[in-house]
């Protein structure tokens, strides 16, 4: 799945200053698989932060092209402070496709559930969305927190995950973001 829209993190109008060109870039998220993009913007656009652009196979009015994608270690400091808070607004405003995941979740192994996953919710917490979902599937967050006991906000939780998946440490499952691409080992001759 690629993305076709992406939220501006942080915008360097003259390029990072460790580039000789000086060609302006955006650091920005995407909205569907949370993919970590370097963007270059077209001649005379000035990009603000949190602006959401077109990044699909279309006419693009704001963007040139896609640099392509971003390790986490290479965001800057900008960056790095706006992405939870917009990883969160994209949440919050695509819930109905968050809500389907805690609805539709299984296992991933016989020891492991893939809500499992999500920080802040262990077994017992996976045994009653579980129980509950089996009732009647949820229809929104709140609907969560009120069934689900001591249940952590499920948006907070969301994007906790989101979070620890782009910054990749350790991370041997993705469920919201793609995995970064493996690095093929040099081969000398």
């Amino acid at each position: 799945m690629k993305e076709e829209h992406a939220v501006v993190l942080d915008y360097l109008s003259r390029g990072y200053s460790s580039s000789y060109t000086g060609e302006p870039v955006a650091q920005a998220v995407g909205t569907s698989r949370f993919t970590l993009l370097e963007l270059v913007p077209r001649d005379g656009v000035f990009l603000n932060l949190r602006q959401e652009v077109y990044i699909g196979p279309e006419e693009r009015k704001e963007i040139k092209f896609i640099k392509g994608r971003l390790d986490y270690s290479k965001l800057t400091n900008a960056a790095r402070t706006e992405l939870p808070n917009v990883v969160e607004e994209i949440i919050r405003a695509d819930e109905k496709r968050f809500i389907e995941f805690f609805n539709k979740a299984g296992p991933i192994s016989i020891r492991k559930h893939s809500l499992e996953l999500l920080p802040s919710v262990g077994k017992r917490h996976m045994e009653s969305i579980v129980a509950e979902r089996e009732k009647r599937p949820f229809d929104s967050f709140d609907d969560i927190s009120a069934r689900v006991n001591l249940m952590p906000d499920p948006a907070r939780v969301i994007q906790e995950r989101v979070l620890e998946e782009l910054q990749g440490d350790g991370i041997k499952y993705y469920l919201f973001t793609a995995p970064p691409k493996r690095e093929e080992p040099r081969r000398y001759r």
